[in-house]
């Protein structure tokens, strides 16, 4: 599946308001798709690179011999969810960002449609 098909699956979750492919080694987004005036996709992208990092610093302080699927973020109207991509696919420093209305969104088979979007996934 290519980076385009996949975020337009994403988009396809019940609730997605916008979605973002992103490298977390430069904080730059490969895609983004939705998002509008109150979301701008690719300071989130850039801002979620950093809670990416900032969490992979942690588990390495701690000597967690473990990798992160995936991290949500609740706010009061939203979910954010930031899915790291496997390293078995090539890209180790990917991770897919969805933002969902939380009103329309069902959170749990929000994260297994993107795992199945991620299984899929050519970059």
């Amino acid at each position: 599946m290519s980076i385009e098909l996949a975020l337009k699956e994403s988009m396809t979750i019940a609730g997605a308001v916008g979605v973002a492919l992103v490298d977390y080694d430069s904080g730059m987004s490969l895609g983004t798709m939705g998002g509008g005036d109150w979301l701008d996709l690719e300071v989130a992208a850039a801002g979620n690179t950093e809670v990416v990092r900032a969490k992979l610093r942690v588990m390495a302080s701690l000597s967690l011999n473990d990798s992160i699927e995936d991290i949500l973020i609740t706010l009061n109207h939203q979910y954010h969810l930031i899915r790291l991509l496997t390293p078995a696919k090539g890209t180790p420093t990917l991770f897919l960002y969805l933002v969902l209305d939380r009103e329309r969104a069902n959170l749990a088979l929000a994260r297994l449609y993107l795992k199945r979007i991620e299984a899929n996934l050519t970059v």
